[in-house]
């Protein structure tokens, strides 16, 4: 079993920053990507960006290239979303998530509760 807490949301102005964090802990080595998924309210939860564990390399969604940057310190099980130039309609409840990869992407079995991000015109 993996346990994710996410932390760092809050209330910004648009054209602010925020930097969110996941912290993983229990049998961590069972997943190899990490991802950031978000929701707004009344919208089905879409995907943001995701990294991978071992060698790094991330993906975003277009809307947030540019702006954001997924990133993980190994040492701590920790992944990172940077988000920069925020616009209101990122607000969104942001949720951290933890899985495995397969020949046709990943597949996400743990998820955080998630930590809401609030950005004011």
């Amino acid at each position: 079993q993996v346990q994710l807490v996410e932390s760092g949301g809050g209330l910004v102005q648009a054209g602010g920053s925020l930097r969110l964090s996941c912290a993983a802990s229990g049998r961590t080595f069972s997943s190899d990507v990490m991802g950031w998924f978000r929701q707004a309210p009344g919208k089905e939860r879409d995907f943001v960006a995701r990294i991978n564990w071992n060698d790094g390399s991330t993906y975003y969604v277009d809307s947030v290239k540019g702006r954001f940057t997924i990133s993980r310190d190994n040492a701590k099980d920790t992944a990172y979303l940077q988000m920069n130039s925020l616009k209101p309609e990122d607000t969104a409840v942001y949720y951290c998530a933890a899985g495995r990869l397969n020949p046709l992407g990943a597949r996400y079995n743990y998820w955080g509760q998630g930590t809401q991000v609030t950005v004011s015109s």
